[in-house]
């Protein structure tokens, strides 16, 4: 198909469903077994996928993006740190099918994380990002997150270290 075309499907953002738990899931683990962008090996099962799902449709913090009715991906944001004193700065997590890239899904994704974070009341948003992903790292600069720091060596996968780069967004 014409990439001209390609680029001009309306994205359209929507609170997750329960429904979409597989597609979701599916999502995670095709990033899990093909990239550095999920810091593991193991693929998770349906029941860690439902649940997975399912503590953020409880916060109201996962959203799906769908092209012609496919979903194409979806992001979420929950608490960052667990301790009280992180209780108003949420971490976001985007992922697009591969072959929905470069169609404005992480856009429409990201910004709808952003909004709602903002409604909920949340301070501050952080990104979690592989260093050498830089088709992340520029999306969330699109949207004013600026980096923070870069942790060396601070995880492996696929044999080799991996560099994090923490970005931020004050939200409010």
């Amino acid at each position: 198909m014409n990439p001209i075309y390609e680029r001009k499907r309306p994205v359209s953002v929507r609170p997750a469903r329960p429904e979409d738990t597989e597609a979701i899931r599916a999502i995670r683990n095709h990033a899990i077994e093909h990239s550095t962008a999920l810091w593991t090996e193991t693929q998770q099962s349906p029941a860690e996928g439902a649940a997975w799902v399912a503590a953020h449709l409880e916060r109201g913090s996962a959203f799906v993006a769908e092209v012609e009715g496919e979903t194409a991906g979806f992001a979420v944001y929950g608490p960052w740190r667990e301790k009280d004193g992180y209780r108003h700065t949420v971490e976001d997590s985007v992922y697009v099918r591969d072959d929905m890239h470069g169609l404005g899904n992480g856009s429409a994704l990201l910004s709808e994380v952003i909004d709602s974070a903002r409604r909920e009341g949340h301070h501050v948003m952080v990104a979690g990002i592989e260093a050498e992903n830089t088709a992340s790292i520029r999306l969330h600069e699109r949207f004013g997150f600026r980096v923070a720091g870069t942790v060396p060596e601070a995880g492996t996968k696929f044999g080799r270290w991996l560099d994090l780069t923490l970005m931020h967004l004050r939200l409010g």
